[in-house]
């Protein structure tokens, strides 16, 4: 990668109510449309009103993959930021707040503070125009026209009628203007490229996957940070062909999109971690039934209640050990918003052949967070694999819909097919369907079923890529990470180059199935080992290690609720290089 040109934090800080959401779409709009690359982190407390609310936007010329370190530009609401963030702030930064409302605190040497007279500015009792206000003078800071601004303001607010439009132009133009006159404009201004970007969340990712994918029957309890996935799809429900339904907890959801999978429909359902816990039972009926259907769990702080709005990677071993007994299914944990887009179709092509569950581990980081996206990268018409799925009526045939095949994989009629009559129950069971269960059981017959559910799964290597190494073979450290956390290893392997230090990256997306051999062979060549990730415990080494039996030389692991920063990988390796460090937790002072 070239270095980058324009690298820029922009930050939004307030409390819940004070519609923190609106001058961050607006800007993030005016961004993309310019080409550039985008990357957002929304910090929120689990209130309706009150609570900190801190916004990170970050925007550059070439793609980013994290919120990033710094704090170019901080865009204060209530006093509350101020006092909180502006020690942070560094030379060469802005500071923009209400001065009619907000003390500005201590003065920094080279941060540059911009009060804006609200009031006298706006002649308006309305709390919420001074943010109108405030995008005027963040845009004249990083000197762009007026008439994008006005372009994009008339669009934000013409379903509210004209008046409303004029209103906010005029106070955006005195916001623009005032701005203009009294300070120095950011040393770079807004750069802008031949091609706009679009804009999407996480869960816009992994609910257009699943369309893309054919889904047809969607379900959920509204649970964050999943709930994004549900919007997305009652939004566009109708136009799509989707059915939508919001049931009234988990367990009637998972058994409800079950259902839909038996009978023949792709069909997904989304949740947290405590909703998931809920949905295990059904997972493991899934297993015996032998049905494919797709399970998404977004995970956040746990356990229970934990941190409703806060991310985590500590629901793997939950996913591991979904539901009780030995049963097949498929776990994966995407890197990225458009990597989850690609995932959602390949896992639910991989639960119709080996007619399993499939489970998706997202977090808050990646279905939150906000993402500029070229639309050309985006296969809305991917490979459609149904398996052996049976859809045309036959004769009377003695259907045996758990035949032991060579495969193990047993051809799958959908329910009600003229032809192929056979039971579907949560009962071990012979081949023909014929349930088994305790006073019926027949040792070898339950040992062959058992046999053959295991051997259906004995080529699905070969449908899975293998993980491969980033960076140079002979890198002083290899970094490994798992799901959410490759974007920020990414950016700090770019950090550690420029203090001297080589490092690999070794980005495990699928648990099962687990590339054993591959993944040996990489640790096992690598001169120094990491594990980076986002729970206390050490969920995804711990797993490793059954796995390879391969132990690591330490570890750089976060639990407070925020995601790791580039910075917090950087101070990590360079304290497990200089000493004997097992377990490195980044200092609180350096918390994103």
């Amino acid at each position: 990668m070239s270095p980058r040109k324009f690298d820029f934090v922009l930050t939004i800080g307030g409390e819940a109510g004070q519609g923190i959401a609106t001058p961050g779409d607006i800007l993030a709009k005016i961004f993309i449309r310019r080409g550039l690359h985008l990357s957002t982190y929304n910090a929120y407390q689990s209130l309706i009103r009150g609570g900190h609310i801190f916004l990170f936007m970050r925007v550059s010329d070439q793609k980013v993959y994290t919120h990033g370190d710094k704090m170019d530009m901080m865009l204060c609401l209530n006093q509350d930021t101020m006092d909180r963030h502006l020690e942070r702030m560094l030379p060469g930064s802005t500071v923009i707040y209400n001065a009619d409302t907000i003390e500005p605190g201590p003065e920094r040497d080279g941060v540059q503070m911009i009060g804006l007279p609200i009031s006298d500015l706006t002649q308006s009792r309305n709390k919420l125009i001074q943010n109108t206000v405030a995008i005027g003078a963040v845009l004249a800071m990083l000197d762009v026209e007026f008439s994008i601004l006005e372009s994009s303001l008339t669009e934000r607010f013409q379903k509210y009628g004209d008046e409303v439009v004029e209103e906010n132009v005029r106070v955006a133009k005195a916001g623009y203007d005032y701005a203009n006159e009294k300070f120095e404009p950011y040393s770079q201004p807004l750069p802008a490229t031949s091609k706009p970007l679009a804009f999407w969340s996480g869960n816009d990712a992994i609910a257009m996957g699943g369309a893309s994918a054919g889904v047809k029957f969607y379900s959920a309890y509204p649970m964050s940070p999943a709930t994004g996935v549900l919007h997305w799809m009652a939004m566009n429900a109708r136009d799509l062909g989707i059915m939508v339904r919001q049931v009234e907890d988990e367990i009637g959801v998972a058994n409800m999109t079950i259902g839909a999978a038996h009978a023949g429909a792709r069909a997904m359902c989304a949740t947290s971690g405590g909703g998931f816990a809920l949905m295990t039972e059904a997972i493991g009926a899934a297993g015996i039934m032998e049905i494919p259907t797709v399970f998404i769990d977004v995970q956040r702080g746990g356990p229970s209640t934990g941190l409703p709005t806060k991310t985590e990677q500590a629901d793997l071993w939950q996913a591991l050990g979904a539901s009780q007994g030995d049963f097949e299914k498929l776990i994966v944990a995407p890197v990225s918003a458009i990597d989850a887009f690609n995932t959602i179709p390949e896992i639910f092509n991989l639960v119709d052949k080996y007619q399993c569950p499939g489970m998706v581990l997202s977090d808050l980081l990646i279905s939150e967070g906000h993402y500029s996206v070229d639309p050309d990268d985006l296969d809305m018409h991917p490979v459609i694999d149904r398996g052996a799925l049976i859809t045309e009526p036959a004769e009377a045939n003695g259907y045996k819909r758990y035949e032991d095949t060579p495969s193990g994989i047993s051809p799958r009629a959908i329910a009600g097919l003229e032809g192929y009559v056979h039971v579907v129950a949560t009962d071990e069971h012979d081949e023909d369907s014929t349930l088994i269960s305790d006073e019926f059981t027949d040792p070898l017959i339950r040992r062959k079923m058992v046999e053959k559910r295991h051997r259906k799964m004995s080529t699905v290597l070969d449908d899975v890529p293998a993980p491969v190494l980033e960076g140079p073979k002979d890198a002083d450290v290899t970094l490994i990470g798992w799901g959410s956390t490759y974007g920020v290893i990414h950016e700090a392997i770019e950090i550690l180059v420029e203090r001297g230090i080589t490092a690999n990256h070794l980005s495990v997306k699928w648990i099962i199935p687990f590339h054993t051999e591959a993944i040996t062979e990489i640790v096992n060549s690598a001169r120094k080992t990491i594990v980076v990730e986002n729970n206390h415990s050490g969920q995804f080494y711990r797993y490793m290690r059954s796995e390879t039996g391969l132990s690591v030389d330490g570890h750089i692991r976060k639990y407070d609720g925020e995601p790791f920063a580039p910075l917090h990988i950087v101070e990590g390796v360079i304290e497990h290089l200089g000493t004997e460090t097992d377990v490195y937790v980044p200092d609180e002072a350096l918390r994103a």
